[in-house]
């Protein structure tokens, strides 16, 4: 039995992880999808002071006080500089890290740098495009179901330059996927994150969502990937 924590990006919370979870449960594994504070069902606590640095301290902290270990963490998004700040918190407990269309900023930058995008302007308490906008792709009641769902996202995590020097300081066992007609993170950025952490590189027939629109070939990916070794 394997462990998979699976962490959302903006606008979203664990909900968007639904179908892929319970496919992995199906098969015999345990399954976290936490939402991040101010986010979805944590909405109310939306607040200005929220960084990156919280939400990295969020994760770390679940994988400690449910005494976590080996791992599979995976994330999508801006999920992935979440996953980023927490995993070197915690890296005796993380057996393997996938960013699947995820965002792995190096020491600087922003997800606007990275996504070649303008930054939203100072003050705003958070991002808030149309939604559709946001899950463009996703068709019919599904597109409904998640655009009932979308939540403004808090702005620092994202816009803040990083500090991750802790984390391209260690050693990961990673996987990058990269969802083909998806038009962000670009490709490059995922072929750099692939060559820097030494990971796997795979592509997916799938928009930005892969987990609303294909959960089935993403839990086949997960469920098809190398056992993590135990360290203990």
């Amino acid at each position: 039995m394997s462990t998979f924590l699976l962490l959302h990006g903006s606008g979203q919370g664990g909900w968007i992880w639904k179908a892929v979870g319970e496919l992995l449960r199906a098969a015999g594994h345990e399954v976290y999808r936490p939402t991040m504070d101010g986010c979805a069902e944590r909405k109310g606590m939306l607040r200005p002071e929220l960084t990156l640095a919280d939400q990295g301290a969020e994760v770390a902290n679940l994988l400690f006080y449910e005494d976590l270990r080996d791992v599979v963490c995976v994330a999508t998004s801006t999920g992935g500089m979440v996953l980023c700040q927490a995993a070197p918190q915690v890296p005796e407990r993380i057996g393997r890290l996938v960013f699947i269309d995820a965002i792995v900023p190096l020491p600087g930058e922003t997800a606007a740098m990275i996504n070649k995008r303008t930054p939203p302007p100072a003050g705003k308490l958070a991002k808030d495009p149309p939604p559709w906008g946001i899950f463009t792709g996703v068709p019919g009641k599904l597109g409904e179901w998640a655009v009932a769902r979308y939540t403004p996202h808090p702005l620092r995590p994202t816009e803040e330059p990083v500090d991750l020097k802790d984390f391209w300081a260690l050693s990961w066992q990673a996987d990058v996927v990269r969802c083909r007609h998806s038009e962000r993170p670009l490709e490059e950025h995922q072929r750099r994150t692939a060559e820097r952490l030494n990971a796997t590189y795979t592509e997916l027939e799938a928009g930005h969502y892969p987990m609303l629109t294909s959960p089935t070939e993403v839990a086949e990916y997960l469920l098809a990937l190398e056992p993590v070794a135990s360290a203990s």
